[in-house]
């Protein structure tokens, strides 16, 4: 396929309202841009002539051709990367959210006008298309779409960046709803193919597991390592494409797939023992099979590790070929010319495994291997719950991985000499601080291994990394103070707001320019269009036709009818306790309450949309689901209470779901457990699509609070420091006996007015809200959470007070683009070699 390149002019060009998507900005050159070639429109007619799925093949034809014309561009970025011009870094996460890939590379290639001008030869529009696209099943939450936006910042930026990941043949799980309760179902992302990835088979690599370690003295005396009798596993890299905004760079991430090294035994299969035959075979490939196998039995454990393992052994791998190939033997380099970014926990394993490659495979000794693993390695911490930190017994360790297990041993040794000269006989510290925890079953502490093991720990959001600091690594913080530092998350303006909300786009750039696209912080110029009545108007109009598009998707997926006039309260994430769905629920039923008893003086009419997965495990997690849902019938079968209220559970939540529900969103609900949430990356998106926001002083709602002020956030509840002293003595009790509203909630649910024919189903989640162990403090926060939302309502009868304070949230939020975000790790991690 020809590529043709657009004939334009690099003199800055004002554009108008209808050019607004299309034309580039001042500070990219215009070379790298296309128009599309003739080739795409040969395949989509021969699409339409040879497929009865019409939309489909033109979608493939656009894909492919697509693709094809990043070809170019991809080729040169990678042979440029290669060279080592500019410092490499590996982004290592076990979650790539990227959800479709359509419209944002058309985005990012501008070919955006040109597709749609092209479709309306076919009678088909652009959205339709890109509506036949499977969202890639490589990832579950917030992790993971931090991820994809990190990867299109660092594109954008011009920074040689590669992703490195899994590709997972099913995502975690395609999310029915079945009388109110989730049900999961395999998500077959990949069943007809996907168009955007190449395999690559020359970059294949071997990963081993399980066999025996044995030692041996070399000829000059250095004991020397061997692991043997391992069974390997072959990790084949499919590249996807990774365009950034219009500047020619096209980043890469690399997916390992899980093969065995010969598909089937032969013989075997001669004698009629088919299935041990291909028993290697399914083995290998069960790595790759599940995006987050269930890890409650000790077969989902060693499934996980493996993961973890065959993702960090496979993409080393290939980063030091890369190095070899230019460098040769010679590792004096390796550490100033690549960074190893850790996303999370899940990927540790592999400051031990470059450590077992530099030494077994490229014969370095101990002392000069760990001062390179130790200088290119660094961690990013997502969590502040104990229990999500990993801990793999030692004894799967040994048994699946007995080098890797030898190597953190020494770690651990080495590290703990440490300890003990900063801490003199402080047995306690040496303990508290081991990456080997002890006890009935000694657990390896990953966390404890990526901080050791890492130049730089960061956290995700201001009060994020002070509680890291003070509470859950606080003795690592004490030790290696230089270490820690924080990088607040954010999300790429390109899909969140410029793809996703083309009205506002258009608005936006009509009045500021195009330039805001690059810089966001450009965007607290609309600040001035407050005063501004056509404008404040506008932006009204923008928001109820997104609410339109919100109002019709809601009811495809779920059934239930939203009235774009009422305003649309939101709640989309993963299902957990600390972020509290519960909460949100029983505030519905507080109001279903009071419509019930007459009492709608200064109620706002509000559509409730609730949605996400919950892990299949998690009993409580699904119950919630299962309320959710039974509430929710109750409410929109009630003609008395749909002109004020109704509720909807989205099933099966996903990013191109986002990208519908964020632009129709009038109220954002952060409403997490103060202290539990690291950041939120879904309340940047609301803000920055003019949402209003709710929530607690927790995570990246503390800076968002600081860059659009308190006026216009709805802020309630317990603080972090409340949080923490009133967790000893907690009593709902309390808080119950002098709250009505409260106790009206409670007496609904005890009474079985949600599950008449369900007798009980609730009595576990009833027990939670009055347990006072209840670390997510429900009570306590309730009748706070119930007074912010009067406030909302009294804001949302003020039409234009709430289309300022809206306009006021978006100007704001060019802290929280994930461009700003990158160029700190740029500056600040990855161009270091050491905080010491």
């Amino acid at each position: 396929m020809t590529v043709t390149k657009s004939a334009r002019s690099k003199k800055p060009v004002k554009p108008t309202p209808q050019q607004s998507e299309h034309v580039h900005t001042t500070k990219v050159p215009c070379e790298p841009c296309y128009t599309l070639s003739a080739g795409v429109a040969r395949q989509i007619r021969y699409g339409l002539c040879h497929n009865e799925q019409a939309n489909s093949a033109i979608f493939d034809a656009l894909a492919f051709g697509v693709k094809e014309q990043m070809l170019d561009q991809w080729r040169n970025t990678r042979l440029k990367d290669n060279q080592f011009e500019q410092k490499q870094v590996a982004y290592l996460s076990l979650e790539f959210l990227m959800g479709r890939a359509l419209g944002n590379a058309l985005l990012n290639l501008d070919l955006t006008q040109d597709t749609k001008a092209l479709l309306t030869e076919y009678a088909v529009d652009l959205e339709t298309i890109e509506e036949c696209e499977h969202d890639a099943g490589l990832g579950n939450g917030g992790l993971g779409r931090l991820a994809a936006c990190f990867l299109d910042s660092c594109a954008s930026l011009d920074l040689a960046v590669t992703g490195y990941g899994i590709r997972y043949q099913y995502g975690m799980f395609a999310q029915k709803i079945v009388n109110g309760y989730q049900v999961e179902k395999p998500d077959r992302w990949l069943r007809q193919g996907n168009p955007w990835e190449v395999r690559m088979p020359h970059r294949i690599v071997s990963v081993p597991f399980f066999g025996h370690c044995t030692s041996y003295q070399d000829k000059a005396g250095h004991t020397q390592h061997v692991w043997q009798d391992c069974q390997h596993v072959l990790a084949v890299p499919y590249d996807m494409p990774v365009p950034g905004y219009r500047n020619g760079r096209i980043n890469t991430l690399r997916l390992w797939k899980a093969e065995a090294n010969d598909d089937f035994d032969l013989a075997e299969f001669n004698d009629g023992d088919y299935a041990e035959a291909v028993a290697d075979k399914n083995l290998a490939e069960q790595i790759t099979m599940v995006l987050y196998p269930n890890d409650a039995s000790e077969n989902g454990k060693e499934l996980r590790l493996r993961q973890q393992y065959f993702l960090s052994s496979a993409s080393l791998q290939d980063l030091l070929a890369r190095y070899v190939a230019v460098y040769g033997d010679n590792f004096s380099q390796f550490s100033a010319m690549n960074a190893i970014q850790l996303n999370d926990t899940h990927p540790s394993i592999a400051v031990p495994e470059l450590m077992r490659l530099l030494m077994d495979v490229y014969g370095l000794g101990w002392d000069n291997a760990w001062q390179i693993t130790s200088q290119c390695m660094a961690y990013t911490n997502h969590t502040l719950l104990p229990e999500a930190l990993e801990r793999w017994p030692v004894s799967l360790m040994q048994h699946m991985l007995p080098r890797i297990m030898q190597i953190i041993y020494e770690i651990n040794a080495r590290f703990l000499e440490q300890v003990a000269h900063k801490w003199p006989g402080d047995s306690n510290k040496l303990a508290a601080m081991s990456i080997i925890e002890e006890g009935q079953q000694q657990q390896v502490r990953m966390a404890y291994l990526a901080i050791v093991g890492s130049f730089s720990v960061n956290g995700v959001a201001g009060l994020h990394t002070q509680l890291l600091k003070a509470g859950l690594f606080n003795h690592f913080y004490q030790l290696w103070p230089h270490k820690f530092n924080n990088r607040t998350n954010g999300v790429t303006p390109r899909r969140w707001l410029v793809n996703c909300n083309p009205r506002l786009t258009e608005l936006i750039t009509r009045h500021l320019g195009n330039e805001w696209i690059h810089d966001l912080s450009h965007l607290t110029a609309l600040n001035a269009f407050t005063a501004d009545k056509a404008f404040v108007k506008k932006w009204a109009e923008v928001k109820q036709a997104n609410k339109q598009v919100l109002a019709d998707f809601v009811f495809e997926q779920s059934g239930v009818r939203f009235e774009p006039n009422m305003m649309f309260d939101v709640q989309v994430k993963r299902i957990h306790e600390y972020k509290r769905q519960l909460l949100n629920v029983m505030h519905v039923i507080h109001l279903y309450q009071r419509i019930l008893n007459g009492d709608t003086a200064n109620m706002a009419p509000r559509c409730v949309l609730i949605g996400g997965k919950a892990a299949p495990g998690y009993a409580m997690a699904k119950q919630i689901i299962k309320l959710i849902n039974n509430v929710a019938h109750m409410v929109n079968n009630d003609p008395l209470v749909t002109p004020y209220l109704r509720l909807a559970f989205l099933p099966n939540y996903n990013v191109s779901a986002m990208e519908k529900i964020c632009p129709g969103t009038d109220l954002s609900e952060q409403i997490s457990t103060a202290g539990k949430e690291a950041s939120g990356t879904g309340n940047m998106k609301f803000m920055m699509n003019g949402a209003l926001t709710i929530g607690t002083l927790d995570g990246a709602n503390v800076e968002m609070i600081e860059e659009v002020g308190k006026e216009h956030f709805f802020l309630f509840g317990l603080t972090t420091a409340e949080v923490q002293q009133l967790k000893a003595s907690y009593n709902p009790q309390t808080y119950i006996d002098k709250s009505p509203a409260l106790q009206g909630v409670l007496n609904m649910l005890r009474g079985g007015h949600f599950n008449l024919v369900e007798p009980g189903i609730f009595d576990n989640i009833i027990d939670a809200i009055c347990d006072p162990n209840d670390q997510w403090m429900l009570a306590a926060d309730f009748d706070d959470y119930c007074r912010a939302q009067a406030e909302v309502s009294a804001l949302y009868a003020k039409p234009t007070q709430w289309q300022k304070t809206s306009i006021r949230n978006t100007a704001a939020s060019g802290r929280f683009s994930s461009d700003k975000t990158i160029e700190g790790y740029q500056q600040h991690i990855w161009l270091k070699e050491s905080f010491d």
